[in-house]
């Protein structure tokens, strides 16, 4: 049997005006590898210059057309639940939809980065920053495809990599933490259960539900999570009276590779961002260097 092919990405990221050329160029660098880690293979990328990174769509209405080329969605912004709009409001939103394109025309300093011949269809978007709730929504109806920011792309290799009960537990608070602003209402808000005697009254939305319950979740997490590093600390208490080096540095520096070299421990030693997460120890006899 054929080994299924990976996932296709493309990359999104805004120049602003504090940003190089360089700056933006290694930050993507990261970012593929980032990806790559994640199961992705990058196909292509999509930047734009703007004044800000927290425009609601992220890019301009024409580079959301060319994004979706990527992954074959509308190109455009389509309200989830379509509601009548006075005259009034109608021309107002019409004058504002001709400023930004305008505004959009002004900074169209882009690139699209793609292969020679047709483009390979992507089937998720990653975004080289992060984004608000509103700013992951919009641009997945434009692409038609899942949209993730840097933050959400690092936790989801977080939470693959994590191998201990303590990392999975901080992985999966940090994980909460990140889901929790980032819910959506489902069903147009409907109303889960009623409220007041004889059922007057607004009960919970299905979100006030899911936030709730998000609340309650991570409350238990932290307190096992206490429970554990007591547990740690104990151990520390045992090792006391003895030496105590620290290795610390940048994912994918070599601190694994060191680590077995010196202690001949099997820790997991893979060319990879965030490769391993979970804290090791182990002994290291130090043979004293004889003098010349």
């Amino acid at each position: 049997m054929s080994k299924p092919s990976q996932p296709n990405a493309v990359l999104v990221a805004i120049r602003t005006p504090r940003v190089t050329a360089e700056e933006l160029d290694s930050s993507l660098q990261e970012l593929t590898r980032l990806v790559k880690t994640l199961g992705y293979t990058v196909v292509g990328r999509v930047t734009q210059k703007r004044s800000s990174d927290k425009y609601a769509a992220v890019l301009g209405q024409g580079k959301l057309a060319e994004l979706a080329l990527w992954t074959g969605g509308s190109g455009k912004i389509e309200s989830a639940f379509e509601r009548p709009q006075h005259k009034a409001a109608s021309k107002r939103e019409a004058a504002a939809s001709d400023v930004t394109e305008e505004a959009d025309d002004d900074e169209s300093d882009d690139t699209i980065e793609a292969s020679p011949g047709p483009r390979e269809q992507a089937q998720i978007v990653i975004v080289d920053c992060d984004l608000s709730p509103s700013q992951l929504k919009n641009p997945e109806r434009a692409a038609g495809v899942p949209v993730l920011d840097r933050t959400g792309v690092i936790i989801e290799i977080f939470s693959r990599h994590a191998r201990t009960r303590a990392a999975r537990l901080q992985v999966e608070i940090a994980r909460l933490n990140y889901l929790a602003p980032r819910l959506r209402e489902t069903g147009g808000g409907s109303e889960r259960q009623g409220g007041g005697v004889g059922g007057k009254g607004a009960g919970e939305t299905s979100l006030e539900l899911d936030k709730r319950r998000i609340r309650d979740r991570m409350k238990e997490l932290r307190t096992e999570l206490a429970a554990i590093g007591d547990e740690h600390q104990t151990r520390r208490a045992r090792r006391e009276h003895e030496l105590t080096v620290a290795l610390v540095g940048y994912t994918n520096a070599g601190k694994s590779s060191l680590m077995r070299a010196m202690t001949g421990i099997e820790v997991l030693v893979a060319d990879k961002l965030f490769a391993t997460l979970d804290t090791r120890s182990g002994p290291c006899i130090l043979t004293p260097v004889p003098k010349c």
